[in-house]
């Protein structure tokens, strides 16, 4: 009950402590009343302060300038009611004022230049400048409109210097860098920005509100990985706050303008509730414009009956939502245009939403994002389809002869052509059936390239009987007869070595193909033909051309079929032998190699030696596997000259790509790095849909990474997360995208790593995620929260990790998890959920005594002592130590694991903390002689011990000069601690051990 003064100043402080939301606004609310009980001009002052502040961070402008009436006329009435800085606030606040009564159409213009003429008066009269006048002012023309006033009134805001009452330094750069927005100088206006976002200058909403006036800047610009992390970093913050409903629509925008319309969506049904804020009018009209800019471009694309999340209270589709959000902003933007005589902001609003999108593709973000729900249907793409059908399929079969990748946008074409309503076949093209076989042989190469194997035997076999039937075409159903069996090799999965298919058929079909060609006046054969190798992802089209005449082929088409069987037979024998690698048996590696040799004799001895490329390539990946990178790139680059003798450059693309990884292998980011573009260029310009290009760019991610490159790193590893998500490979994207938070964390920005973990752990997201990966997921998250010290939604992370993990029989997991939780829980005030989970952590330890875990059970003792001391004062001293003794137990149980733990350190560090709890409980006596203790064991560590023995030492050294009142001795203890660390190189540590002498020092003399 609120029946004292004292009462309410309790609770007046404990209100402050909240974070600004409704909750906190309400109970200000209600304070005021509670102050207003008692004739106490004092507690009435602070409580409107209270409420004040609280309208101001929670958009409830209309409110805020009749609350500072009364704190004026208090002021006036009650002058010694105000403390120095409450009065100082009286002045400060004329600014919030200012800045309110624009954001409410109703509120004449006259008034609110009257207003600026009463702070001028207010100012004088305390003896401030008139900076923050002139930037008031400046504030006010550059909401008219006024193109001529607001430049006037920029310049004599400017040139005035700084003072006392002027806006913190991040927030005049923030308006002063919008002012260069606004008339179009982009690059100067980040120019300005720049201290800010390097963190020079900064307050408590910079520089996240900066961030997201600057999204559309950079993005124009050119700077996307900027634009990227402030977008990442500043969303976080801007998120659910209704004070920040403008910033909130700025990120919608550049969501929409960046073609990253499904992350616009997410971010409106996380921010429903802004549609319903009416305290501040023109930050409302800023959201509604950055939604219409997103739903504008969802209705010109097809997405008009998508469903939406729009205000409560009814179900929206973007189409009704754009015609509610337009008419609403419309009616806004008319009422303050109408208020200021322009048209200042109905112009910037039109030009918002004709903003045309500044990318020609997504910008890949990094996060999880869902697309819309419906969509047209996508166009088959590919260059230059031709209309006229002859030439379609003329086409696609002359690419086809030649391996060319770019012919499946054309088969798919050619699919839906055949499938329509009338269409007729063209005799010019031969039989009908050739063509039906060429359709199903397509679909199967693609179930194949998919990994679907019974769709993909299928579809070949289909397409061996069309073509060994009218087709016709033996050779063709011999070299689908052959996928067949060889698919049969590919579908391992985790077969065991030797659990394979026979040899016997593709014996037979070899036996075939000689006798065919024997038949057909072909090129005799000599030697003896054993199975070849192949990788795990192999080009299905690879030397397998299809012939482009209706009759039994011959000559050169002959050969490649020929071939195509032995580059079966190679396939076969590489998944035989990729299952035993590394340790491949003599037999196995004998057909291996014999495979291999058959491939690339028979090319040579044809005179197309191009065609024995795949099996290079099979060749490489076993040698890789088996740890030989030298000679797997050795391989490679063979292959590579001879794609490039052979001219047909698309075949480099997977030869690139394989290099790259095998450089990496050999600790050669940047020739990786460069082979990986070199694959993802080529496989672009020769239409290769079927290129593995999301695993090429997570490779590519990782060689940036290890070539130094993170910025580079960034921006491969979200387009590798953007990309699975499209083939809805969800373990894929979530991994690339925990990688690529690893690399934001190493990049100093944890925020944004942050932002990229959050959009993994959604209900929708980790449904699709394997519950181990999720897991770490979850855990990288949890302790990313904790640096970015949001406490408690660390604790919650760790809690819902906890509960995961209880589940599994690795008790390693759960120790660590549950001691980690009982750290996250304690640094949020959840005591009483931090101790179960300590108790827990310490019972699962005792239980197991697993190796490597006793380290970590006495830091989570130590830290649990510190953050009772911190907490509870002197009063917790009894708990800390107790902690600190279960510390020293854990250790002296895992004396003899030499694995466990470094024992000297665990010593010294359990003794320091004991020490510093004591010294904070005043028993300076006892925690100088625990610091010695702290100090012996770490001279036990030698050169490792030599850095936390100085900072014991320092410690030491302000429990003698502070607490038991012995400069002297702490200036000793210092001198010697200084040569030491001198002589130890540690420069670090006697800098700053000789600023604290030099302070004793002083001391002594004053």
């Amino acid at each position: 009950m609120l029946e004292t003064p004292e009462a309410v100043l309790d609770a007046l402080r404990e209100n402050n402590d909240r974070p600004y939301n409704l909750h906190r606004t309400v109970t200000a609310e209600e304070l005021v009343d509670a102050a207003e009980q008692f004739d106490e001009p004092e507690l009435l002052v602070t409580a409107l302060l209270e409420l004040m502040s609280a309208y101001e961070y929670t958009g409830e402008h209309r409110k805020a300038p009749v609350v500072f009436a009364r704190v004026l006329k208090l002021r006036d009435d009650s002058p010694d009611a105000f403390s120095d800085w409450e009065a100082n606030q009286v002045l400060w606040r004329f600014k919030w004022v200012t800045t309110s009564l624009l954001q409410v159409p109703e509120v004449p213009l006259a008034a609110i230049r009257g207003w600026t003429d009463q702070m001028r008066d207010r100012y004088r009269e305390a003896g401030h400048g008139m900076q923050p006048v002139a930037a008031m002012r400046h504030r006010i023309a550059a909401h008219v409109g006024s193109e001529e006033a607001e430049r006037s009134a920029y310049d004599l805001w400017v040139t005035r210097p700084r003072e006392g009452m002027s806006d913190c330094e991040a927030c005049e750069t923030r308006h002063r860098a919008i002012h260069h927005v606004g008339i179009g100088d982009e690059r100067r206006a980040l120019d300005i920005w720049q201290p800010v976002f390097d963190g020079g200058q900064t307050c408590a909403e910079e520089p996240y509100v900066s961030q997201a006036h600057a999204l559309l800047p950079l993005l124009s610009l050119g700077r996307v990985d900027e634009a990227r992390s402030h977008h990442l970093s500043g969303y976080r913050y801007a998120r659910g706050k209704t004070g920040l409903a403008e910033e909130v629509g700025l990120h919608v925008e550049f969501s929409a303008l960046s073609r990253n319309e499904g992350r616009g969506l997410e971010i409106l049904a996380e921010n429903r509730a802004l549609f319903e804020t009416t305290g501040a009018p023109l930050s409302l009209l800023g959201f509604l414009t950055g939604v219409e800019v997103l739903l504008t471009r969802l209705v010109a694309h097809g997405y008009g009956t998508t469903t939406v999340a729009g205000p409560l209270g009814r179900s929206w589709t973007a189409q009704s939502l754009l015609a509610h959000v337009s008419g609403e902003a419309d009616t806004l933007a008319a009422a303050f245009d109408a208020r200021n005589g322009t048209t200042g902001v109905g112009d910037r609003r039109r030009q918002r939403v004709a903003r045309p999108a500044l990318l020609a593709e997504p910008l890949p973000l990094g996060l999880r994002t869902t697309r819309p729900e419906t969509a047209p249907a996508p166009p088959v793409s590919s260059r230059d389809i031709p209309d006229d059908f002859t030439e379609l399929v003329t086409r696609a079969r002359e690419m086809a002869a030649v391996g060319h990748p770019g012919d499946t946008a054309l088969w798919e074409r050619i699919a839906e052509r055949v499938a329509a309503e009338g269409h007729v076949h063209a005799p010019e093209l031969g039989p009908e059936a050739r063509l039906r076989a060429e359709l199903v042989e397509q679909r199967g190469f693609t179930a194949y390239e998919n990994e679907n194997w019974a769709e993909a035997n299928a579809a070949m076999t289909e397409a061996a009987d069309l073509f060994a039937g009218k087709a016709a075409l033996p050779w063709h159903a011999l070299a689908a007869r052959a996928r067949v069996s060889s698919f049969a090799w590919g579908d391992v999965g985790d077969r065991a070595a030797g659990d394979f298919p026979s040899w016997s058929v593709l014996d037979e079909l070899l036996g075939e193909a000689r006798e065919l060609l024997g038949r057909g006046g072909g090129v005799p054969i000599t030697g003896e033909d054993t199975p070849a190798t192949t990788d795990d992802a192999p080009d299905a089209k690879a030397g397998v051309p299809a012939t482009t005449d209706d009759t039994p082929p011959t000559g050169e088409n002959v050969t490649e079929k020929y071939l195509t069987v032995l580059h079966c037979r190679a396939f076969a024998a590489h998944a035989e032998a990729a299952a035993e690698a590394p340790d491949v048996s003599a037999p196995t590696r004998a057909r291996f190699d014999a495979a291999m040799d058959a491939v690339v004799s028979e090319a040579a001895r044809f005179g197309m030696p191009h065609l024995a490329v795949g099996v290079r390539r099979y060749t490489a990946d076993l040698a890789s596997r088996a740890g030989r990178a030298d000679e797997a790139a050795t391989e490679l680059r063979t292959a590579l000259e001879l794609v490039e003798t052979s001219g047909r450059p698309w075949r480099a693309p997977r030869l690139e790509a394989q290099l790259g990884q095998i450089l990496l292998q050999q600790d050669k980011p940047e020739e990786a790095t460069a082979a990986l573009r070199q694959a993802l260029a080529g496989a672009a310009r020769f239409d290769d849909t079927t290129f593995p290009v999301a695993f090429t760019y997570l490779l590519l991610g990782h060689a940036s990474s290890h070539a130094g490159d993170l910025p580079g790193a960034v921006r491969h590893l979200s387009e590798a997360a953007a990309r699975f998500d499209r083939e809805s490979d969800h373990n894929a994207a979530a991994e690339a995208r925990l990688q690529l938070a690893d690399v934001l964390g190493r990049s100093g920005q944890p925020a944004d790593a942050v932002a990229v973990l959050e959009s993994l752990v959604l209900d929708d997201a980790s449904a699709t995620v394997d519950e181990r990966l999720l897991a770490q997921i979850r855990l990288n998250l949890a302790r990313g929260l904790r640096e970015l010290e949001e406490h408690q939604a660390s604790a919650e992370q760790f809690v819902q990790l906890a509960e995961t993990v209880a589940a599994w029989e690795d008790r390693t997991t759960y120790t660590l998890v549950t001691a980690e939780s009982a750290i996250a829980l304690a640094r949020a005030d959840r005591w009483d959920a931090a101790r179960a989970a300590y108790e827990r952590a310490l019972l699962a330890h005792r239980d197991t005594r697993l190796p490597g875990q006793a380290g970590l059970i006495c830091e989570m003792a130590r830290e649990f002592a510190a953050l009772t001391m911190a907490a509870e004062g002197p009063d917790g001293i009894e708990t800390a130590l107790a902690r600190l003794a279960e510390a020293d137990e854990i250790r002296g149980a895992a004396a003899g694991d030499a694995e466990d733990l470094v024992h000297w350190y665990e010593a010294g560090a359990t003794a320091y903390q004991r020490a510093r709890a004591l010294a904070a409980a005043e028993r300076f006596p006892e925690a100088l002689a625990e610091m010695e203790r702290a100090i012996t064991a770490y001279e036990e560590g030698g050169e490792q011990g030599e850095t936390p023995r100085a900072e014991a030492t320092r410690v030491a050294a302000l429990i003698e000069a502070n607490g038991l009142n012995s400069p002297q001795a702490a200036i000793a203890r210092l001198d010697t601690a200084i040569t030491r660390c001198e002589k130890a190189g540690i420069q670090h540590a006697a800098q700053i051990l000789s600023a604290l002498r030099t302070d004793f020092a002083t001391q002594r003399e004053d």
